[in-house]
């Protein structure tokens, strides 16, 4: 694979080991994800511990970062997918096919889970994402408005150590993370915490919870192009310009 550079020069070009790798990673993603929801829910452990879930969510992402980023880049989200497209990170036929994987990994994730799960899981709508009407008002918008602040933070922790040249590689894994992780923590009792279009297909289509489906598609698309061009334009962009950032020198 070739690197990129932030003004789209060059395109990397993907493979089936790369789109083997979005339907694996958006497997064990989803699985863990539908799982923990799943479990943690009235009709599993008759409570919601969203310490608990947010960590679940940290972690395996992390892990698969670390194991499968250099293969495919570690998207395994539609609307990452999505964001760097827009940034010609990846050709739009490539970024199609991740599409179609990371969907149909998100479903068979969903039925594995209702496949392992008995009531709790059918309670739980197999991990379905929906929006809270104790919680919010306006419930749909709010509900978009979670998923685009949630997505933003996710997408501004992907450039900033993945994207970013400067960027501390080595730590990838955990800060892409944990910023899901926090997000889940504080926004997932509001509207479940998609920010991933994939995360919420699969449980969607396995269970037929389709509630304020646009949130979840429409929120994470427009959070994460939203910080993949304000982090190009404010950190990314004044460093090819100047070369050199006032910090970088003590002069």
């Amino acid at each position: 694979m070739t690197a990129n550079d932030t003004k789209g020069g060059t395109v990397e070009e993907r493979g089936t080991p790369a789109y083997v790798a979005e339907f694996i990673g958006t497997f064990f993603l989803v699985l863990f994800i539908c799982m923990i929801v799943s479990i943690n829910s009235p009709g599993g452990l008759q409570f919601t511990d969203f310490a608990v879930i947010g960590l679940v969510h940290a972690f395996i992402l992390a892990m698969l970062v670390y194991s499968l980023g250099g293969t495919s880049g570690a998207h395994f989200n539609p609307a990452v997918t999505a964001a760097l497209a827009g940034l010609r990170k990846i050709a739009p036929l490539d970024a199609l096919i991740y599409w179609l994987v990371q969907l149909s990994g998100a479903v068979a994730a969903a039925l594995v889970t209702k496949l392992l799960l008995l009531d709790e899981g059918k309670s739980a709508n197999y991990g379905a994402a929906t929006v809270s009407e104790k919680f919010l008002q306006g419930k749909g918008l709010s509900g978009l408005l979670c998923e685009i602040i949630g997505t933003f933070v996710l997408m501004w922790a992907i450039m900033g150590v993945a994207v970013n040249p400067r960027g501390e590689r080595a730590w990838a894994g955990w800060v892409i993370g944990i910023a899901l992780g926090a997000g889940v923590m504080v926004f997932g009792p509001l509207d479940g915490a998609g920010f991933n279009p994939a995360r919420w297909f699969g449980p969607a289509i396995v269970s037929g919870e389709y509630s304020d489906w646009w949130a979840y598609i429409l929120g994470p698309v427009i959070g994460a192009l939203l910080a993949a061009f304000a982090y190009r334009a404010l950190v990314l962009e004044p460093v090819e310009r100047v070369g050199r950032r006032p910090v970088d020198t003590l002069d």
